[in-house]
């Protein structure tokens, strides 16, 4: 199977990234979250340009007010998007659209599905154990909100539907919120939560874009930064760290993309390699953006070091929807299941 874009693809990829590395430079978001302290925001303008260019119903479906393309298409703006950590809620929006679409009925989506093509309605999911859900990214802001509960049901709910409390987490380039809601509040989604698979595949690949960042202002930084004379990178230990800083993002670029190809071509794969990204994907971002500050040295933990907002945006996504060590349980489950069909057929 091929993996590489097409034409129009990447034609998509070159004009997100144009606009954004114009857009949505670190100046720019260290300015919006400046002004406006201490938790998340959004950069309302930029926001306003992405909806008039139908980012936000990339993936959601014509009839419902979108552009109808698919997985890969939304992967590839997610990527851009967490490349310049831009403030605007399109990950939750995009997240939230993928489950009703898959998993609501006729009559919520066409509640829905129109104001998130549109950019009007801003949407959030979010993981709950009986109810609550402790982090729920733009969740301060949404106008509808997913929770997908351990057993994989899930239901939808307005603010008036649940107590939601604005919360300031560590990354502060979006809202976050601490949401709580009772046994019968809400409405209710289909069981397993049709399109979980296809908001990991957008979280994941948002964390590729991270870790490409990272990634490459480190090895600007260490081939430019002298010590004693000499590049900082020219030194084993260095190279070594930014040799794996390129492996781990590596796996977790090839995970996501074979994971957004199967949310469209084989759907019933999707689960098992949906879960497979997201754990490569949390560890990459992890990984790859804490060895960035570490290799920048003492200016890596100052605010004025751009590569704080990529470690920030990696540990608020690594953990969305589930950590890596819960995804990799979650496999083994899926490929325990496989075994036990195969071993009775």
């Amino acid at each position: 199977m091929d993996f590489g874009l097409t034409d129009d693809q990447r034609e998509i990829q070159r004009t997100a990234r144009d606009l954004l590395a114009e857009r949505a430079t670190f100046a720019r978001v260290r300015e919006t979250i400046e002004s406006h302290p201490p938790a998340g925001t959004t950069d309302t303008a930029l926001w306003r340009e992405l909806c008039e260019l139908g980012w936000p119903g990339i993936a959601i479906a014509e009839e419902h007010g979108g552009q109808g393309l698919g997985t890969i298409e939304l992967s590839i703006l997610c990527e851009e998007l967490g490349r310049t950590v831009a403030p605007v809620p399109f990950l939750a929006s995009a997240m939230a659209a993928c489950v009703i679409e898959q998993a609501g009925t006729p009559e919520q989506r066409e509640r829905w599905l129109p104001g998130l093509a549109s950019g009007e309605t801003i949407g959030a999911l979010a993981s709950a154990v009986d109810g609550t859900a402790g982090l729920v990214v733009s969740g301060a802001e949404a106008d509808v909100i997913v929770l997908v509960e351990e057993d994989g049901s899930g239901r939808l709910l307005t603010p008036e539907d649940a107590e939601v409390s604005k919360v300031a987490a560590i990354d502060p380039t979006r809202s976050a919120a601490l949401v709580s809601a009772g046994p019968d509040a809400g409405e209710a989604l289909e069981d397993g939560c049709p399109g979980l698979g296809r908001a990991l595949v957008a979280v994941s690949s948002e964390l590729v874009g991270v870790s490409e960042r990272a990634l490459e202002m480190t090895v600007a930084y260490v081939k430019d930064r002298k010590q004693f004379g000499v590049p900082v990178g020219a030194y084993q230990a260095v190279s070594h760290r930014c040799a794996q800083m390129l492996l781990d993002t590596e796996k977790a670029r090839s995970t996501a993309a074979f994971a957004a190809w199967t949310a469209d071509a084989d759907p019933e794969g999707l689960a098992e390699a949906a879960a497979m990204a997201k754990a490569a994907a949390s560890d990459a971002g992890r990984e790859v953006t804490a060895s960035a500050i570490q290799a920048h040295g003492g200016i890596g933990f100052t605010w004025e070091a751009d590569v704080h907002w990529l470690f920030k945006r990696a540990q608020i996504d690594a953990a969305l929807l589930g950590g890596a060590g819960r995804h990799r349980a979650r496999v083994a489950a899926i490929l325990a299941e496989k075994i036990a069909a195969s071993a009775t057929a």
